[in-house]
């Protein structure tokens, strides 16, 4: 609805944009005397702009207006470029922390330079992001000259870069990056083992290219760094010979319409939230099946405790098979799957889809399976950029996500108006009954648009959908080029040629985003008369014709791909060609207004309705509520995982920057000991209750540390539980002394090695844990408990066992190990071993990169000084323990401590 007042007084956008040109307008009345200006005084103005900023109570609108001129200018003498007011505005709304709608074709990356060069002035590192490689050095490479024309230095952060290169790159006052790389870092920083193999440097200032993609497309994206796992491949192989034995169930019976015989099935698929579930009768197909296959006992259920980790294959199978489409969701490419971006309709090699799926997939389709991984660190794009003091971005297309932007991190959009106003011609969508008849009158209209000469892009949703609309253009002998994840290394070509007169483009979804479509094609591949001509020739013929072919999920993708045409004033012309049997209609048109269709008998008409169009805008606005709910959900459960990453990484930096930590060791010592005396010699006790022989033996293996604490007790019937630890402790303290004196120089060293090492390993560990406990909290839902309290409840908990395990360990191992040779003390950080690593994003995603970063190893190595005669239990492996009168299963680590205590043991 719309609001009277804004008639009146504008709507909040435009008393924005009003403050604004205040600014602006300062900024042009400067713009006369700077021209007049010799180029030292450009190179030397950063200091005087930071002086008067210092004196201004550290007020940047103090300085915006002439260090905005001073761009300006800068990039008239460099590359030629004047910043239009609209640039300005757009400068301004990221400087003030904001995200910029700009339509296509306004120049958002020279705009990028105004608040860049202010940030840099006031002593913020300006990073500005981009979403892929390319971008990142073409942007850096074309605005290089106007910063260095104004005294700063630029660098280049992408992947397979050289550490060294990657160090001097942050140094520099401008950072383009790419936003995977920069989270990348971020990680293998907090992974780090001294502090000179940091590379990143502080996160001030950041400017987000596409802000839309990367805060909201990716969003749901994690960031993971992992290593190899031990888990086989062959349980794949193993359960996809189950596939063809498991038939489709259409729909899930009710009461009023119980199943028939003859409809009842195995599994069922929910399109709207892409999962696949086993019906009852599936489950027990299955679960026979498993046990056919000596798979799993005879006795135990599917969805037993010991089976959860077959129950994941099975999950993920049914997955591969049943949701997930070749050439829609994923292609094969040289014996690999490689995924499809549902976004740009591009490949996206390296990435891998999470909880086996992925492997899954390599077994369908018949291709290497490769193994999987663990995660050792991990972080989304929503809680990474969180932590830049000052965040901004630039879009197309920002205002439909304006809520989410605001609630999840705090940015306003500003709609900045375009430099010469927008004359496209924006058609309504023509909806038909079939593809069929969809796909008919869309090549119609393609020959009558050729015939006037204008250049057509045709969007679609996925490769198949491309492929599809080629072979009708085939049919009738239309020449095409198509761009999709199957040509994208012809990307540049096509693009460049998709503006001439006549040419027909097929491009999924938002292909070549980040390039713009030259009317007329591109000028460099023309003599000049020959592209001045084919310019006139399109502009006549109304500018590039944009066609979609179905509506997608976001009304923003949608305007993405309207954003194609009339940039820069340009006219333009956009239509979509939709039909019910589309995913989207499909899914969202209601039974009744489907069957209303099918009694008119529309044959190959088509229908254009304000009913439908409301109803197909409302499908959208569903999807788009569910996706942010999605998205809002894993930020809430990742806040928590968050909140502990951000503990860890200080306990860490503060590891890494502390050159002496004998303080902290010792204090873990007395701590720990402590504790080890009470668990037998508990406070407040008798002597009749006290266990000093089980822990004089409990202290020599875990310790190897001599005490005679039971002699010394039966000699003296003085002593009491405290002073009982403190002779214990101060044994510990003689002990550790003596055995660290030969290598005195290099203790400080070892000891902030090791502690760096158990505190790595348990948090990998715990990372594990807390994946295990998000997939399977919502089962507490059943029990009338809240998911996500009981998730930060659970999670908190681990932690704190966590960081007692942590202090623990790193005792314990300080006390066990033993120096081979002296000349491995003497090089224990040049010694430390290599750990195979993986980045990656998941969830659709994994971005691979397999690289060698040092671990925490020194060269030394640990004895027993008692021999193992039972079999060796790893620490997270599941036992079976009881006192007598309880019995329960829980992980050996957690069951230590009761069965050291004495009154458990192992069943």
């Amino acid at each position: 609805m719309l609001n009277p007042f804004a008639k009146i007084f504008g709507s909040s956008n435009d008393r924005v944009i009003k403050k604004m040109m205040r600014h602006v307008n300062d900024a042009n009345n400067l713009e006369k005397d700077l021209s007049e200006k010799p180029d030292e005084y450009f190179s030397n103005l950063k200091s005087e702009l930071k002086d008067l900023y210092d004196n201004s109570d550290k007020d940047i609108y103090a300085i915006l207006p002439l260090a905005f001129a001073a761009v300006r200018e800068a990039s008239k003498r460099t590359i030629g470029l004047r910043h239009f007011d609209s640039q300005m505005l757009g400068g301004i709304s990221l400087a003030e922390g904001n995200i910029a709608e700009m339509k296509t074709g306004e120049g958002k990356t020279l705009v990028a330079t105004l608040p860049a060069y202010l940030n840099s002035v006031i002593g913020n590192k300006a990073i500005l992001v981009t979403v892929n490689d390319y971008l990142a050095r073409r942007d850096a490479e074309w605005m290089k000259p106007i910063y260095e024309f104004l005294g700063l230095s630029v660098g280049v952060v992408v992947s397979n870069q050289e550490i060294s290169e990657k160090i001097e790159s942050y140094k520099s006052d401008v950072i383009y990056a790419t936003n995977n790389e920069l989270g990348f870092d971020y990680l293998r920083d907090n992974m780090a083992h001294s502090v000179e193999q940091r590379v990143q440097c502080s996160l001030d200032f950041a400017i987000i290219d596409e802000v839309d993609s990367i805060l909201i497309d990716e969003a749901r994206t994690p960031l993971i760094i992992s290593g190899p796992s031990s888990e086989s491949s062959e349980m794949y192989k193993q359960i996809k010979k189950f596939i063809p034995k498991l038939h489709l169930q259409e729909r899930e019976g009710t009461e009023e319409e119980p199943l028939r015989d003859d409809e009842r099935g195995h599994y069922l698929i929910d399109e709207k939230n892409r999962n696949v579930e086993l019906t009852d009768d599936g489950y027990i197909l299955v679960e026979g099946l498993l046990e056919d296959a000596g798979l799993i006992g005879a006795s135990e259920g599917l969805y037993s405790i010991s089976n959860l980790k077959i129950m994941k294959f099975v999950q993920a199978t049914l997955r591969a098979n049943f949701l997930f489409k070749k050439n829609v969701h994923y292609l094969v490419r040289n014996n690999e799957v490689l995924l499809i971006d549902e976004h740009t309709g591009r490949t996206m090699p390296g990435r891998r889809m999470s909880e086996g799926v992925h492997q899954a997939l390599e077994c369908k389709e018949n291709v290497p399976i490769q193994r999987e991984s663990q995660t050792l660190a991990s972080t989304t794009f929503q809680n990474f950029f969180r932590l830049f003091n000052t965040l901004s971005g630039m879009t197309g297309t920002a205002d439909t996500e304006a809520v989410e932007f605001q609630q999840i991190y705090g940015l306003s959009v500003i709609v900045v108006p375009t430099n010469v106003p927008m004359i496209r011609n924006d058609h309504n969508d023509l909806v038909f009954l079939t593809k069929e008849a969809k796909y008919k009158a869309l090549i119609e209209e393609i020959e009558t648009i050729r015939k006037n000469s204008a250049p057509v892009l045709v969007g679609t949703v996925s490769v198949e959908s491309s492929e599809e609309v080629s072979k009708y253009l085939n049919n009738k002998n239309i020449p095409h080029q198509i761009l999709n994840a199957k040509h994208h290394e012809k990307e540049a070509q096509i693009i460049a040629n998709a503006g001439k007169p006549g040419m027909v483009t097929i491009a999924t979804n938002m292909a070549g985003r980040g390039t713009d479509i030259v009317l007329g094609g591109k000028k460099e591949e023309q003599s000049s008369e020959e592209w001045e001509k084919n310019n006139q020739t399109v502009l006549s013929a109304g500018g590039l014709h944009i066609l979609g072919t179905e509506r997608h999920e976001s009304r923003r993708i949608d305007n993405q791909l309207r954003g194609r045409s009339g940039r820069q004033g340009d006219p333009g012309y956009s239509r979509f060609f939709l039909s019910l049997e589309d995913d989207l209609l499909r899914l969202f048109i209601s039974d009744s207004r489907r069957a209303l269709f099918d009694k008119i008998g529309m044959g190959d008409d088509h229908i254009e309705h304000k009913m439908l169009s409301r109803g197909i805008e409302n499908a959208q606005k569903r999807i788009e509520s569910k996706n942010f709910d999605a998205r809002k959900s894993l930020l809430e459960y990742d806040d928590v995982s968050n909140d502990q990453r951000q503990a860890i990484y200080s306990l860490r930096n503060q590891l890494l920057e502390e050159n002496d930590i004998s303080d902290t060791i010792q204090a873990l010592i007395e701590d720990q000991f402590k504790l080890v005396t009470h668990n037998y010699v508990p406070e407040d006790s008798v002597e009749s209750q006290w266990r000093t022989k089980d822990l004089e033996k409990y202290l020599i293996e875990t310790y190897d540390l001599e005490t005679n604490i039971h002699q010394k007790v039966t000699e003296n019937k003085k002593l009491i539980p405290e002073s009982i630890a403190n002779e214990i402790i101060t044994s510990a303290k003689h002990r550790y002394e003596y055995k660290y004196i030969e290598i005195e120089d290099n203790r400080l060293l070892l000891e902030k090695q090791v502690m760096l090492q158990v505190l790595d390993v348990h948090w990998k560990e715990h990372l594990a844990e807390i994946d295990h406990l998000r997939n399977s909290i919502g089962l507490r839902a059943y029990a009338q408990k809240n998911p996500k309290n009981e998730f930060k409840r659970e999670a908190y908990s681990m932690f704190e066992s966590m960081l007692d395990e942590i202090d623990s360990g790193t005792v314990r191992i300080l006390f066990s190990l033993q120096i081979a040779k002296e000349e491995n003390a003497n090089n224990i950080q040049s010694n430390q071993n290599n750990q195979e690593m993986v980045y990656q994003k998941d969830e659709a995603p994994a971005y691979n990169e397999e690289q060698s970063s040092p671990s925490s190893a020194p060269a030394v190595e640990t004895t027993e000084t008692v021999k193992r005669e039972e079999p060796k239990i790893g620490r997270n492996d599941f036992v079976k323990i009881t006192n007598g009168e309880e019995t329960k299963e829980i992980k050996f680590k957690k069951a230590k401590p009761l069965i050291d205590s004495g009154e458990w043991k192992i069943v």
